[in-house]
């Protein structure tokens, strides 16, 4: 949240934006200011009082400068309805979801984010490099350090949190994540307020329950602005060059869940919690991916109709939606999935960071679509892709879970070392069962 930092994402997000913003940049950089950290949250040392003042005063010019392609992406739900033509409707009949093809969801969220746990942050050389010293390639396992040479290890380190804890030697039940932690708030928030929550209801929900040190990029900057006074959805707006990244998407699983074979339902739900911290695609991400859990949590589609599904709630001619259909296009036309990734990485390497929504969501199109389905090929593929490895692991075996229906149906290797219980800070959740998490959230999705 350092305002030196933030400029630099500023910057990066005017030009992918089309805003013009060189003579600020030429200000930044005359004044001593510094680019983006590339990986890590924060630069060391903090700026002086002077250069700081200054990063303020940049983000809110930066703030007043038009995107050519706002049109092409609104944020408002009115705006989004009218910029999709196909837009779907509401279900001809009510569809039901059973317990077990939701406890397969929650396995399958749990197990994909584990999987790319210890990976996180790592360049993409690196994670092929270590799951081949492991005979882990293509990746159908988790992790290991068995096997692998030290001086490889020294090159590309384990995430340093993580690897304690998810690397196959050392995984006991399901460590805690964000991409866990915020499905078990959207759980709080339909249990006290029900699917007429608002984007206020939910921003005293997280105040009250939600930690400050479990927050990463746009929803850190969000809830600093709520301690600062300053409302939703200004909160997703205010020096927040993280309005687009990927923290949206990764909260939209149980609105989902809880529609099944109703798509705008699930879409329109998510988006009351995307625009509390994103913006314009931040927010299609969320829609994206609720609307394509609704149509496999209905039962009655296969993981290439979910995505169809997906993209029918997003404006066509924003970049959400291009990626999307790149990712998609890519795995149909080419036979290796190492093929596919390098693809998408030429195309995004440059100009994003690794934890933006628009890199991420065409690696999350073409690993489902490249998978058809299968659990294990759909979150290897997923996390090989680098990027936000958890968080894309996640997604995939969120969906793929659904597709499974029950959690017999999940290869045990995945599911055997969760030992059905997680680790959370999230108030009453901590070691609780996956199968009790299925049990509450089916009764949300029966509530009216």
């Amino acid at each position: 949240m350092q305002p030196e930092d933030l400029v630099g994402h500023e910057l990066r997000q005017a030009a992918q934006d089309g805003r013009d913003a060189r003579e600020i940049e030429e200000r930044w950089y005359a004044a001593g200011g510094a680019p983006a950290p590339d990986r890590a949250g924060a630069s060391e040392p903090p700026a002086p009082p002077r250069l700081r003042e200054l990063a303020g005063q940049l983000l809110d010019e930066l703030a007043l400068l038009e995107s050519p392609l706002a049109a092409d992406e609104p944020t408002g739900p009115a705006e989004i309805m009218a910029a999709c033509p196909h837009w779907p409707g509401p279900p001809e009949a009510a569809a039901t979801i059973g317990r077990d093809r939701l406890h397969a969801a929650w396995l399958g969220r749990a197990a994909g984010c584990l999987l790319g746990k210890p990976v996180e942050k790592l360049p993409l050389t690196g994670i092929r490099a270590l799951a081949r010293a492991a005979g882990n390639w293509p990746l159908a396992t988790w992790f290991t350090e068995h096997g692998v040479p030290p001086e490889l290890l020294a090159a590309h380190p384990w995430n340093r949190r993580s690897a304690p804890t998810s690397l196959a030697e050392n995984i006991d039940g399901m460590p805690e994540d964000d991409d866990l932690n915020y499905p078990l708030l959207t759980l709080l928030l339909l249990q006290r307020h029900g699917r007429a929550f608002t984007t206020a209801d939910l921003a005293r929900l997280w105040l009250d329950e939600l930690p400050a040190g479990r927050t990463f990029t746009a929803e850190r900057i969000a809830y600093g602005n709520l301690l600062a006074g300053v409302e939703p959805p200004e909160t997703a707006r205010f020096r927040n060059p993280f309005r687009e990244w990927i923290g949206a998407q990764i909260r939209a699983d149980v609105h989902g869940w809880t529609h099944p074979g109703d798509p705008a339902g699930a879409a329109a739900q998510a988006h009351r919690d995307a625009v509390l911290t994103h913006t314009a695609n931040g927010v299609y991400g969320a829609m994206f991916t609720a609307a394509a859990l609704a149509v496999a949590a209905g039962g009655e589609s296969d993981v290439h109709g979910c995505l169809a599904a997906g993209l029918r709630v997003v404006p066509p001619h924003s970049r959400y939606a291009r990626a999307v259909r790149l990712g998609i296009e890519t795995a149909r036309t080419e036979g290796e999935f190492e093929a596919v990734v390098d693809r998408l990485h030429a195309a995004y390497d440059s100009t994003h960071h690794w934890v933006h929504v628009l890199p991420n969501a065409a690696l999350l199109a073409a690993a489902l679509t490249h998978a058809d389905g299968d659990f294990t090929r759909s979150i290897g593929c997923a996390v090989s892709g680098g990027w936000d490895t958890d968080s894309n692991g996640a997604t995939a075996g969120s969906l793929a879970g659904l597709l499974a229906g029950t959690p017999a149906a999940l290869p045990d290797q995945w599911t055997a070392p969760l030992k059905n219980r997680l680790a959370t800070s999230v108030p009453g959740f901590d070691r609780t069962g996956f199968d009790t998490l299925a049990a509450l959230t089916h009764q949300e999705a029966l509530r009216p």
